[in-house]
């Protein structure tokens, strides 16, 4: 899977600087800062009184994501994850903290969907980007012969930092959950550094919100709507957003490929949905938009149902919509007015310490 997906959600920064503007009372002021980083445009938002604290603090985590991006990049020949995939074949291989917990952390939502979420699609992933450059589709026998290669269950955690595969063709690709695992770990470096108030947004598919804006009930987030016309929206505060969705054909120009691909048959996912989810967690919602793109809303809504603090929602092209929460607020158009402003006796979205 790629890291830069569709962009899924949007978020309005010139409404939010208003705030600072209509309320000159408060010594805060609002500072954006981003780069370009595993294939989109990382963007982060804070609030603080220092225009220097503010720089650091947010130097800080785009350092960060780009260093995170050389631990878990499958496109980089000499990432971590690149020199894992060439050497754990039946031998243990040391790994950093970062590495053994973003795949120790995908593998529960493998076994959440019965392998159709699986960080191991590498070898079919990249025989399938092949095909969307231009080469032929693989083969049925193809496709056979490289799901041979996949297999969450064949991967060998071995606490504290080892790893190895139990295949001799396994790889892995982290496109589905790297970026939220960047989200959080920016999060993390910004409570370090003091920050309350922030929104990190991973190129509009991955955003996790802290605190709130000055005057603000939480980060108010469009999510993605393909019918435009439903315009879903969802108000974070400590937590995340994610979307996921397959690429479009028209963007293609190939009918047969895509970029999200289905272990349980080894081609694209063939999906009329948008899916938009909101958990506590960057890594949880990164992972959990793939899988509950993968799975279906039939499947999905039970799954969402089971756990705590999480909501989705499927969109069609034509605009037909499933949702389930266990928590969360999941907010559709117009009527919804405008839920960011904190109305009076409201409690405020509190930052984490």
């Amino acid at each position: 899977m790629r890291w830069n997906r569709t962009a899924g959600a949007t978020l309005l920064l010139a409404g939010l600087s208003a705030s600072s503007v209509a309320a000159p009372e408060l010594s805060v002021q609002m500072f954006h800062k981003n780069k370009y980083i595993m294939g989109t445009v990382f963007d982060v938002v804070v609030y603080d009184t220092s225009a220097a604290h503010a720089e650091q603090a947010m130097n800080a985590v785009l350092e960060e994501i780009v260093r995170l991006d050389w631990v878990m990049s499958d496109y980089k020949p000499e990432s971590e994850l690149s020199k894992l995939n060439r050497s754990a074949h039946n031998q243990r291989q040391t790994v950093s903290p970062d590495l053994y917990r973003v795949i120790s952390e995908s593998l529960p939502y493998s076994k959440l969907s019965g392998g159709k979420f699986d960080v191991t699609i590498a070898p079919l992933a990249d025989r399938w980007k092949a095909a969307l450059r231009g080469e032929a589709a693989p083969s049925v026998a193809e496709q056979q012969a490289l799901r041979e290669c996949v297999g969450y269950e064949k991967v060998q955690m071995i606490p504290p930092n080892q790893i190895e595969f139990h295949s001799p063709c396994l790889r892995i690709d982290l496109g589905s959950i790297g970026k939220g695992y960047a989200v959080d770990r920016a999060a993390e470096i910004l409570r370090v550094r003091g920050i309350k108030n922030a929104l990190i947004d991973a190129g509009g598919s991955t955003f996790y919100g802290m605190g709130a804006p000055p005057g603000r009930a939480g980060w108010l987030v469009h999510l993605r709507d393909p019918s435009q016309k439903i315009d879903p929206q969802v108000l974070l505060c400590e937590n995340s957003a994610s979307t996921s969705e397959q690429t479009a054909k028209s963007l293609l120009g190939n009918e047969a490929a895509g970029h999200i691909i289905d272990p349980a048959d080894g081609g694209p996912l063939k999906t009329r949905y948008a899916l938009s989810v909101v958990t506590k967690t960057g890594t949880a919602s990164d992972a959990l938009s793939t899988t509950l793109l993968l799975v279906g809303p039939e499947k999905g809504k039970g799954l969402v149902q089971g756990m705590k603090d999480a909501a989705a929602i499927w969109l069609s092209a034509e605009g037909h919509t499933e949702m389930a929460t266990s928590g969360p607020r999941i907010l559709l158009g117009p009527s919804s007015g405008n839920p960011s402003v904190a109305e009076p006796g409201e409690k405020p979205c509190a930052a984490e310490n």
